[in-house]
């Protein structure tokens, strides 16, 4: 299977731009992959990491609704070395970012993890950089609260028709 339409049905949607697959799952699945910083439109795009698994946006999700987001920003604040290490993760992400393109002017992405300039924006965001091997406090937390990924079946499948969602898939209990 090709990942960039694997990526697109696991997102639900087309990709706005060409993802490279750095992390994968036990099935071989995308689960992370890295976005250019402009994406194929011209469009400055901030968040170098995505997450694009299903399993792990669905758990992520559930956090962020229930005030992950404002739990993490309050230990950011609360906790020195927490917060410190943060703010180290979102210098570090965005230096990775502009190397990416290093003669890019003008118009070009801003912020840290996921587009922030400090704090916590997106957990999601915070645990695509984790998972691709960085430190990132908040995505070391959000990990330990979401992993294992460990799906008995592929979330996507090839059919003669095309690569779709595999109506078989449900998250492991």
């Amino acid at each position: 299977m090709d990942d960039q339409e694997v990526m697109a049905v696991q997102i639900g949607r087309p990709l706005r731009s060409h993802g490279e697959v750095v992390v994968r799952c036990h099935l071989g699945l995308p689960v992370v992959s890295r976005v250019p910083p402009i994406l194929d439109d011209g469009t400055p795009f901030p968040t170098t990491y995505w997450l694009s698994c299903p399993l792990a946006q669905r758990r992520i999700g559930r956090i962020e609704a229930v005030g992950g987001v404002r739990t993490m920003e309050a230990r950011a604040a609360s906790d020195a070395p927490f917060g410190a290490r943060l703010a180290a993760a979102h210098s570090r992400y965005a230096a990775e970012r502009d190397a990416l393109n290093p003669e890019l002017e003008g118009r070009r992405p801003r912020g840290g993890v996921g587009g922030a300039r400090r704090g916590v924006k997106c957990l999601h965001a915070h645990y695509a950089d984790f998972a691709s091997g960085h430190d990132n406090p908040v995505g070391e937390d959000t990990a330990r609260q979401i992993e294992p990924l460990d799906c008995a079946v592929r979330c996507v499948v090839a059919t003669s028709s095309g690569v779709v969602a595999n109506p078989e898939w449900r998250e492991p209990v």
